[in-house]
Protein backbone atom coordinates (compact mmCIF):
# COMPACT_ATOMS: atom_id res chain seq x y z
CA UNK A 1 0.00 0.00 0.00
CA UNK A 2 1.16 3.52 -0.80
CA UNK A 3 2.59 5.70 1.94
CA UNK A 4 -0.04 8.22 3.16
CA UNK A 5 0.45 11.73 1.79
CA UNK A 6 -0.97 13.34 4.93
CA UNK A 7 -0.42 12.30 8.53
CA UNK A 8 -2.66 14.71 10.44
CA UNK A 9 -5.89 15.75 8.75
CA UNK A 10 -8.78 18.05 9.58
CA UNK A 11 -11.97 16.61 8.12
CA UNK A 12 -14.81 19.10 7.59
CA UNK A 13 -18.25 17.59 7.08
CA UNK A 14 -21.51 19.45 6.70
CA UNK A 15 -24.49 18.63 8.88
CA UNK A 16 -26.53 18.02 5.73
CA UNK A 17 -24.22 15.14 4.82
CA UNK A 18 -25.26 13.36 8.04
CA UNK A 19 -28.94 13.63 7.11
CA UNK A 20 -28.59 11.73 3.85
CA UNK A 21 -31.67 11.59 1.66
CA UNK A 22 -33.87 12.56 4.61
CA UNK A 23 -32.59 16.12 4.33
CA UNK A 24 -33.12 16.73 8.05
CA UNK A 25 -31.92 15.23 11.30
CA UNK A 26 -29.36 12.48 11.81
CA UNK A 27 -29.57 9.40 9.62
CA UNK A 28 -27.96 6.53 11.60
CA UNK A 29 -27.02 4.47 8.55
CA UNK A 30 -25.38 7.47 6.87
CA UNK A 31 -23.44 8.33 10.03
CA UNK A 32 -22.26 4.74 10.37
CA UNK A 33 -20.98 4.62 6.78
CA UNK A 34 -19.22 7.97 7.24
CA UNK A 35 -17.58 6.76 10.45
CA UNK A 36 -16.40 3.59 8.69
CA UNK A 37 -14.59 5.87 6.25
CA UNK A 38 -12.90 7.64 9.17
CA UNK A 39 -11.93 4.30 10.68
CA UNK A 40 -10.26 3.30 7.40
CA UNK A 41 -7.79 6.15 7.60
CA UNK A 42 -7.48 5.87 11.39
CA UNK A 43 -6.34 2.28 10.89
CA UNK A 44 -3.59 3.59 8.60
CA UNK A 45 -2.17 5.55 11.53
CA UNK A 46 -3.54 8.91 10.39
CA UNK A 47 -4.31 11.45 13.11
CA UNK A 48 -7.86 12.65 12.53
CA UNK A 49 -9.66 15.78 13.70
CA UNK A 50 -13.23 16.51 12.63
CA UNK A 51 -15.28 19.71 12.41
CA UNK A 52 -18.97 19.10 11.84
CA UNK A 53 -21.69 21.54 10.80
CA UNK A 54 -25.24 21.68 12.10
CA UNK A 55 -27.36 22.45 9.04
CA UNK A 56 -29.25 19.17 9.31
CA UNK A 57 -30.78 20.37 12.57
CA UNK A 58 -30.84 24.15 12.42
CA UNK A 59 -30.35 26.65 9.60
CA UNK A 60 -29.75 30.35 10.17
CA UNK A 61 -32.21 31.09 7.38
CA UNK A 62 -35.00 29.68 9.55
CA UNK A 63 -34.07 32.10 12.29
CA UNK A 64 -34.04 34.99 9.81
CA UNK A 65 -37.54 34.07 8.64
CA UNK A 66 -38.68 34.09 12.26
CA UNK A 67 -37.20 37.54 12.72
CA UNK A 68 -34.67 36.15 15.17
CA UNK A 69 -31.61 38.16 16.10
CA UNK A 70 -28.57 36.84 14.21
CA UNK A 71 -26.43 36.06 17.25
CA UNK A 72 -29.22 34.04 18.84
CA UNK A 73 -29.72 32.03 15.65
CA UNK A 74 -25.98 31.38 15.39
CA UNK A 75 -25.80 30.09 18.97
CA UNK A 76 -28.61 27.67 18.18
CA UNK A 77 -26.56 26.47 15.21
CA UNK A 78 -23.59 25.89 17.50
CA UNK A 79 -25.74 23.67 19.73
CA UNK A 80 -26.79 21.69 16.66
CA UNK A 81 -23.14 20.94 15.87
CA UNK A 82 -22.72 19.50 19.38
CA UNK A 83 -25.57 17.05 18.78
CA UNK A 84 -23.93 15.91 15.55
CA UNK A 85 -20.54 15.61 17.25
CA UNK A 86 -21.96 13.38 20.00
CA UNK A 87 -23.59 11.14 17.38
CA UNK A 88 -20.25 10.82 15.58
CA UNK A 89 -18.41 10.08 18.81
CA UNK A 90 -20.82 7.35 19.87
CA UNK A 91 -20.66 5.68 16.45
CA UNK A 92 -16.84 5.87 16.38
CA UNK A 93 -16.52 4.26 19.76
CA UNK A 94 -18.99 1.52 18.83
CA UNK A 95 -16.50 0.65 16.07
CA UNK A 96 -13.61 0.64 18.53
CA UNK A 97 -12.18 4.04 17.65
CA UNK A 98 -11.38 6.17 20.75
CA UNK A 99 -12.57 9.75 20.39
CA UNK A 100 -13.09 13.00 22.23
CA UNK A 101 -15.54 15.84 21.66
CA UNK A 102 -14.28 19.33 22.43
CA UNK A 103 -16.67 22.27 22.42
CA UNK A 104 -15.87 25.94 22.08
CA UNK A 105 -18.74 26.68 24.49
CA UNK A 106 -18.28 24.87 27.79
CA UNK A 107 -20.60 21.90 28.39
CA UNK A 108 -18.56 19.97 30.91
CA UNK A 109 -21.20 17.31 31.56
CA UNK A 110 -21.07 16.06 27.96
CA UNK A 111 -17.78 17.18 26.40
CA UNK A 112 -14.40 18.71 27.07
CA UNK A 113 -13.89 22.44 26.60
CA UNK A 114 -11.66 23.22 23.63
CA UNK A 115 -8.04 23.41 24.77
CA UNK A 116 -5.49 23.46 21.98
CA UNK A 117 -2.71 21.58 23.77
CA UNK A 118 -5.13 18.93 25.00
CA UNK A 119 -6.51 18.47 21.48
CA UNK A 120 -3.01 17.94 20.09
CA UNK A 121 -2.23 15.47 22.87
CA UNK A 122 -5.37 13.48 22.04
CA UNK A 123 -4.28 13.30 18.40
CA UNK A 124 -0.82 12.14 19.44
CA UNK A 125 -2.47 9.48 21.65
CA UNK A 126 -4.36 8.18 18.59
CA UNK A 127 -7.77 9.56 19.49
CA UNK A 128 -10.10 11.14 16.96
CA UNK A 129 -10.94 14.67 18.10
CA UNK A 130 -14.31 16.16 17.11
CA UNK A 131 -14.53 19.94 17.39
CA UNK A 132 -18.06 21.20 18.06
CA UNK A 133 -19.68 24.54 18.78
CA UNK A 134 -18.09 26.39 15.90
CA UNK A 135 -15.63 29.06 16.98
CA UNK A 136 -17.82 29.88 19.96
CA UNK A 137 -18.70 33.23 18.41
CA UNK A 138 -21.65 34.28 16.25
CA UNK A 139 -21.12 35.49 12.67
CA UNK A 140 -18.53 32.78 11.96
CA UNK A 141 -19.26 29.63 9.96
CA UNK A 142 -18.03 26.10 10.60
CA UNK A 143 -15.85 26.55 7.50
CA UNK A 144 -13.96 29.21 9.44
CA UNK A 145 -13.87 26.84 12.42
CA UNK A 146 -12.27 24.18 10.22
CA UNK A 147 -9.59 26.57 8.97
CA UNK A 148 -8.92 27.89 12.48
CA UNK A 149 -8.64 24.47 14.11
CA UNK A 150 -6.49 23.17 11.26
CA UNK A 151 -4.02 25.98 11.89
CA UNK A 152 -4.14 25.52 15.66
CA UNK A 153 -3.47 21.77 15.64
CA UNK A 154 -0.99 22.02 12.75
CA UNK A 155 -2.97 19.80 10.37
CA UNK A 156 -1.38 18.89 7.04
CA UNK A 157 -4.59 19.46 5.09
CA UNK A 158 -8.27 20.30 5.34
CA UNK A 159 -10.46 17.61 3.77
CA UNK A 160 -13.70 19.28 2.71
CA UNK A 161 -16.27 16.48 2.42
CA UNK A 162 -19.12 17.68 0.20
CA UNK A 163 -22.56 16.15 -0.18
CA UNK A 164 -23.05 14.98 -3.81
CA UNK A 165 -20.47 17.43 -5.19
CA UNK A 166 -17.19 16.01 -6.53
CA UNK A 167 -15.08 19.17 -6.51
CA UNK A 168 -15.05 22.88 -7.23
CA UNK A 169 -16.82 24.14 -10.36
CA UNK A 170 -16.90 27.48 -12.15
CA UNK A 171 -20.66 27.56 -11.44
CA UNK A 172 -23.28 25.33 -9.86
CA UNK A 173 -23.23 22.21 -12.09
CA UNK A 174 -26.82 21.42 -11.12
CA UNK A 175 -27.98 24.73 -12.57
CA UNK A 176 -25.43 25.42 -15.32
CA UNK A 177 -24.56 22.75 -17.91
CA UNK A 178 -21.50 24.74 -18.99
CA UNK A 179 -19.91 24.66 -15.52
CA UNK A 180 -16.37 23.30 -15.58
CA UNK A 181 -14.56 21.49 -12.80
CA UNK A 182 -11.21 22.68 -11.49
CA UNK A 183 -8.52 20.13 -10.64
CA UNK A 184 -6.34 22.69 -8.85
CA UNK A 185 -6.75 26.24 -7.58
CA UNK A 186 -5.13 28.56 -5.08
CA UNK A 187 -7.01 30.12 -2.20
CA UNK A 188 -6.46 33.51 -3.83
CA UNK A 189 -8.14 32.28 -7.02
CA UNK A 190 -11.07 30.95 -4.98
CA UNK A 191 -11.51 34.37 -3.38
CA UNK A 192 -11.01 36.41 -6.57
CA UNK A 193 -13.34 34.20 -8.64
CA UNK A 194 -15.99 34.21 -5.92
CA UNK A 195 -16.19 30.41 -5.90
CA UNK A 196 -18.40 28.89 -3.22
CA UNK A 197 -15.89 26.57 -1.58
CA UNK A 198 -15.47 28.11 1.84
CA UNK A 199 -16.47 31.52 3.09
CA UNK A 200 -13.93 34.28 2.45
CA UNK A 201 -12.76 34.38 6.07
CA UNK A 202 -11.94 30.67 6.00
CA UNK A 203 -10.20 30.96 2.62
CA UNK A 204 -8.11 33.92 3.79
CA UNK A 205 -7.11 32.12 6.98
CA UNK A 206 -6.11 29.01 5.01
CA UNK A 207 -4.18 31.09 2.48
CA UNK A 208 -2.33 33.11 5.11
CA UNK A 209 -1.24 29.92 6.88
CA UNK A 210 -0.48 27.92 3.72
CA UNK A 211 -2.98 25.13 4.49
CA UNK A 212 -4.08 23.09 1.45
CA UNK A 213 -7.70 22.07 0.98
CA UNK A 214 -9.11 19.07 -0.88
CA UNK A 215 -12.78 19.22 -1.89
CA UNK A 216 -14.37 15.86 -2.73
CA UNK A 217 -17.61 13.89 -2.71
CA UNK A 218 -18.25 12.20 0.64
CA UNK A 219 -20.92 9.94 -0.87
CA UNK A 220 -18.39 8.00 -2.95
CA UNK A 221 -17.16 5.12 -0.73
CA UNK A 222 -13.41 5.14 -0.11
CA UNK A 223 -12.85 8.75 -1.12
CA UNK A 224 -11.38 9.85 2.20
CA UNK A 225 -8.79 7.07 2.03
CA UNK A 226 -8.00 7.92 -1.60
CA UNK A 227 -7.33 11.54 -0.72
CA UNK A 228 -5.11 10.64 2.24
CA UNK A 229 -3.08 8.27 0.06
CA UNK A 230 -2.50 11.08 -2.44
CA UNK A 231 -4.82 10.03 -5.25
CA UNK A 232 -5.99 12.96 -7.39
CA UNK A 233 -9.72 13.24 -6.83
CA UNK A 234 -11.96 16.26 -6.43
CA UNK A 235 -10.26 19.66 -6.37
CA UNK A 236 -7.09 20.62 -4.54
CA UNK A 237 -6.84 24.22 -3.34
CA UNK A 238 -3.26 25.19 -2.62
CA UNK A 239 -2.26 27.50 0.19
CA UNK A 240 -0.21 29.74 -2.12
Amino acid sequence: MAEPKYHRVLLKVSGEALAGDKGFGINPSVVKEFVKEIKEIYDLGIEVAVVVGGGNIWRGQVGAEMGMERSQADYMGMLATVMNALALQDTLENLGVPSRVQTSIEMRQIAEPYIRRRAIRHLEKERVVIFAGGTGNPYFTTDTTAALRAVEVDADVILMAKNNVDGVYSADPKLDNTATKFDELTHLEVISKGLSVMDSTASSLSMDNDIPLVVFNINEPGNIKRVVLGEQIGTTVRGK
